[in-house]
């Protein structure tokens, strides 16, 4: 015998709701086999779960657009700060800036090597070290580096920082509507659950295969297990 099994994906879930509720619509009044409670039920339940199903679509798609510009702000941002240290090095290389004051921006142990940027959140701590470690030399009277100059550091550190944020916002959002579904999920499968339960019962009594059909009707869906064939 066939068994049946709950949806597992939202949109079955909202195709099994609408389902059985058009099945009622279109049944005479005297024959519909789901309570008018389990009704009513679904059809505040599918409307709220559509809505939040599609608030999440949206949210999630503009995180995605976010994440496209992005990801080019987080390359450039890497590259302007790590040529900056590179030629920082080359500078204490040639003697035209001291060692000691590599302390400044917090590679006073680096071994002139590039500290390691490949997080946002590196980027985040190297970035406010290098860009202060910079205005502190040059307010004492050092001379300020060139190609790339902090300033133009600092405009890609900047943008790169505000879409850092602008994506937290969107990544929360997208957390938070997901959660909102995972939540309410429950709900949907009690009543799915319910609504399958009083189909099955009061279709019972009839032949397994007209018994089935009648079911499938109300959105029931039906598996057969390996080796088993349905009968036509």
């Amino acid at each position: 015998m066939p068994y049946r099994r709950l949806p597992n994906t939202d949109t079955a879930r909202i195709k099994a709701l609408k389902t059985a509720i058009d099945k009622c619509s279109e049944t005479d009044f005297n024959d519909v086999v789901v309570s008018m409670k389990s009704l009513y039920r679904a059809k505040n339940v599918v409307g709220k779960f559509e809505r939040m199903c599609m608030l999440y679509k949206q949210t999630f798609e503009r995180q995605v657009r976010a994440n496209k510009s992005f990801q080019r702000q987080i390359r450039n941002a890497r590259m302007y700060l790590s040529h900056f240290i590179q030629v920082l090095y080359l500078s204490v290389i040639r003697n035209e800036i001291k060692e000691e004051n590599l302390i400044l921006y917090g590679l006073e142990n680096s071994e002139l090597l590039v500290p390691d940027l490949s997080t946002n959140e590196l980027l985040l701590e190297w970035g406010d070290k290098i860009i202060e470690g910079e205005e502190k030399r040059v307010s004492v009277g050092g001379v300020p580096i060139y190609n790339p100059t902090i300033a133009k550091v600092k405009v890609m550190y900047s943008i790169f920082k505000d879409g850092y944020q602008t994506q937290q916002i969107h990544q929360k959002a997208t957390n938070r509507t997901q959660a909102d579904i995972v939540a309410f999920r429950h709900e949907v499968d009690n009543i799915i659950l319910d609504i399958w339960d009083q189909v099955e019962e009061a279709n019972s009594n009839l032949a397994a295969k007209r018994r089935i059909d009648k079911n499938r009707e109300y959105g029931i869906v039906y598996y057969y297990r390996k080796g088993e064939k349905e009968k036509k």
